[in-house]
């Protein structure tokens, strides 16, 4: 009798719950997912949007909506190369184009499984973003940063936070993929973050400025602070800078062979970088602003006010998460943090609709430079007031960065959950390890009921 009563009881609420609360991270493929990747131009946005909805995928293979997301994620790259992988409108001299190569990895690996031959064309076009990156890729020459990518043709000696993520991540995993042995390129990579690091981090705020250039008195780089100890600089930490930041530190980390001589030099990067994730956590909402120093107190030269930022605050949320499960932070001391983020988001950003979900606070878009954009100055009235910097909802970067820090939150979930009953004869609930209602119900799971208490049992 007990034992039907807890088959019961699993199959009532496996049923019901998953029909009633779907992961976020489904809820969010499905609402916006196909907008922002099927039939898109090869961009950094859709390309983010397009590699999420494959992480998807590959977490959850067996879900219906993966097979249809898989198709749209195809279509985005079928429609940037031809049959033999050659690009039909690929356009150099920019990181950001490099970053939708990310997608071609899951699309080789998948479609390889079922056919080899199907599978070529997107190792062709892997190749050759790799070594049009590696070995034709404009660096800097100076002696300061020499060899470290410039983020633009058009900003001749400056590197950026998100190149980090445009660039370095696609190197690593196109290493990962096909070449983990070459340890000269894993060394190139962590100059990547070595070079900009020792010039944007201020450790006295735990944080990194958004951009540097080589050559501060070039016109290009009219933003870079002409002098002092952080002589090149920009002015400000923007949130979304240090979310591409962080997110390719640990995307890279998850990838870098741990016995690589400077696989230690990047752990620490990572490990400062999440200092600054931590102390400029906003300790209310669990989530972080647009311009990571200041409160909502701080007010542009036309009255705008600081906000938290959904982008920004879903790449640290992630970070976080995906830290914890690689062991590079201590899950006791930085699972509160990360739980905290994630509650955040969904309370923040996150709202129902007749799409499902929307995620709003999203900032569209902010650059530094160049010569022709002077608005583009760095400054914190800038982030706030610029013309290209606007709030929006539902944009790629925000729906890609929330799928991303959602897929990891499901992860962390599934390895920690704890049951409680509340009436065993009719209720149960599921919630996390430190409380929150999950909104999925892990595989395997099942229920022991000892003196009305319940116990976690997991089939893995």
């Amino acid at each position: 009798m007990k034992n039907f009563l807890l088959f019961a009881l699993s199959i009532f609420f496996c049923t019901n719950a998953t029909a009633q609360t779907p992961k976020y991270s489904e809820s969010m493929v499905k609402s916006h997912g196909k907008e922002w990747s099927a039939d898109k131009a090869w961009d950094y946005v859709s390309g983010l949007v397009a590699k999420t909805i494959l992480m998807y995928c590959e977490q959850y293979p067996d879900d219906k909506l993966s097979a249809q997301a898989y198709g749209w994620c195809k279509v985005y790259a079928d429609n940037a190369i031809d049959a033999d992988g050659n690009f039909y409108n690929f356009k150099k001299g920019s990181l950001d184009n490099i970053a939708s190569g990310k997608v071609l990895f899951d699309l080789y690996a998948h479609e390889s499984s079922v056919n080899p031959a199907k599978g070529e064309r997107y190792r062709l076009a892997a190749d050759y973003l790799y070594n049009y990156l590696r070995y034709e890729y404009k660096r800097i020459a100076l002696t300061e940063g020499k060899g470290g990518f410039i983020h633009k043709d058009s900003y001749p000696y400056q590197m950026w936070l998100d190149g980090l993520y445009m660039g370095a991540a696609f190197y690593a995993e196109y290493l990962s993929t096909f070449a983990p042995d070459d340890y000269e390129a894993w060394s190139d990579i962590a100059l990547q973050f070595t070079t900009i690091h020792s010039h944007t981090y201020d450790a006295q705020k735990s944080l990194n400025y958004h951009g540097w250039s080589a050559k501060p008195s070039d016109a290009n780089s009219f933003w870079a602070n002409p002098s002092g100890a952080f002589k090149g600089c920009s002015k400000e930490f923007w949130g979304r800078g240090m979310g591409w930041y962080a997110a390719a530190l640990v995307d890279v980390l998850a990838m870098m062979p741990r016995e690589h001589p400077e696989y230690a030099a990047v752990v620490e990067i990572f490990a400062q970088v999440v200092d600054g994730i931590r102390r400029w956590q906003d300790p209310e909402s669990g989530v972080w602003y647009q311009l990571l120093q200041y409160d909502d107190s701080f007010v542009s030269a036309k009255g705008h006010r600081n906000y938290l930022e959904a982008s920004a605050s879903c790449m640290f949320t992630y970070a976080l998460f995906k830290g914890i499960r690689l062991g590079l932070l201590d899950n006791t001391e930085f699972s509160p943090i990360a739980m905290k983020a994630y509650d955040g988001l969904i309370a923040t950003f996150i709202t129902e609709s007749f799409n499902g979900v929307d995620i709003h606070n999203i900032c569209r878009s902010a650059g530094l430079g160049p010569s022709n954009k002077w608005e583009r100055n760095g400054t914190a009235d800038y982030y706030l007031d610029g013309s290209d910097v606007n709030i929006v909802s539902n944009e790629g970067k925000g729906i890609g960065s929330f799928i991303m820090a959602s897929l990891e939150y499901e992860k962390y979930a599934e390895s920690a959950v704890q049951t409680t009953i509340a009436d065993p004869a009719s209720k149960v609930m599921i919630f996390d390890i430190y409380g929150r209602r999950l909104h999925s119900v892990p595989k395997g799971l099942y229920i022991e009921v000892r003196d009305g208490i319940s116990t976690k049992k997991l089939n893995k």
